[in-house]
């Protein structure tokens, strides 16, 4: 009898021991569902390729590779003797359009003169058009009384004629003096062109000396001063440091519990002892397939075997982090991401 307790204790071990690994399983299966946690992901930072907006040799080139900036250090200096030279002459030739337009301008204001004369002339040749076919008009009755000969009548009538010819001529020296009046409006539009000339070229100097857009670490410099550069060709990489992110990689199956905004815990591999704050900025909505759905000749491609085994697709999932360390963080850094769905505030 004394072995029977035993015999209970054998067969209720095992059953405490699998209720135990089941409560323990669907434990683990809540935190997964409710805090996903995946080390596949990296750190991201954006960046740009530097290159020169002008061709040109590299006389100076004041930073080196990995090092530090800030938003408006001088990054490299391209030769700047060209665009001096190409600046100096567009404003040499806009002093020279400046004389040129004083002078032309007196030389309209001398045929416009000329023209007022012209037409003042012919006021006084209507005048005296005017006053000789009224001396006309009254002579021509008195030669039938007698009281003029014919040859006074004659003079009347050929000084009438005369002065008429005189008018005319007036008019068309008038005519033509008005149309001799030039003006600077050509001239003008033309200093408007060099004008922007000498802001291309002012502008152009300015591009010989290339700074940093924004803070940022220097990567890949690979050349030095005596290189050409020009605006096809990078002279290095500028990783933006004012924002760093993490880009996890989650199943599809957690993606449920992930919205924008969802706080979120961030360590590197490189130092696992800090930890980060940060929250999710945007999830992936699309990834290439390994396998299967792929477009040849406007057909879908689809494998002809079957896999009884779904594995689930990763689509990344951008953290930004809140206040990373710079000497820490590096582009593509190995990390480890846990989401914390609960923590997220709720929404007003």
């Amino acid at each position: 009898m004394a072995s029977r307790p035993n015999k209970i204790s054998s067969k209720v071990a095992p059953a405490v021991l699998l209720l135990v690994t089941l409560l323990a399983l669907v434990y683990v299966l809540w935190r997964i569902d409710t805090s996903p946690r995946t080390d596949d992901a990296y750190a991201y930072a954006d960046s740009i390729d530097v290159v020169s907006e002008v061709n040109g040799r590299i006389v100076n080139m004041a930073v080196r590779d990995n090092q530090a900036v800030k938003q408006g250090d001088v990054l490299f200096e391209v030769d700047p003797r060209p665009f001096d030279d190409e600046l100096a002459r567009s404003n040499a030739a806009l002093a020279a359009l400046d004389k040129q337009i004083a002078l032309m301008d007196r030389t309209v204001k001398a045929q416009q003169y000329g023209a007022d004369s012209a037409h003042a002339a012919v006021e006084r040749a209507r005048a005296a058009a005017a006053q000789s076919a009224q001396t006309l008009k009254r002579t021509e009755p008195l030669l039938a009384k007698g009281f003029v000969s014919a040859e006074d009548v004659d003079r009347a009538r050929t000084a009438q004629r005369a002065a008429a010819a005189e008018l005319e001529a007036a008019r068309l020296q008038a005519q033509q003096a008005t149309a001799a009046v030039t003006g600077v409006d050509a001239l003008v539009a033309q200093r408007d062109v060099v004008r922007a000339e000498i802001a291309l070229a002012q502008y152009r100097k300015d591009m010989a000396t290339v700074r940093a857009p924004f803070d940022g670490r220097v990567v890949s410099l690979k050349t030095t001063a005596g290189q050409f550069a020009s605006p096809l060709k990078p002279v290095f990489t500028l990783i933006d440091t004012r924002n760093w992110y993490v880009v996890a990689n989650f199943r599809e199956t957690e993606l449920k519990s992930i919205r924008a905004g969802t706080p979120s815990k961030v360590y590197l591999m490189s130092d696992t002892s800090q930890m980060f704050d940060g929250r999710v900025d945007s999830i992936g909505f699309g990834v290439l397939p390994d396998d299967g759905g792929l477009v040849l000749e406007g057909l879908p491609r689809v494998q002809r075997s079957l896999n009884w085994v779904r594995v689930a697709q990763r689509f990344p999932v951008k953290i930004r982090v809140d206040h990373p360390n710079p000497e820490l963080f590096r582009l593509g850094a190995s990390a480890v991401v846990k989401l914390e769905p609960g923590a997220a505030k709720p929404a007003h």
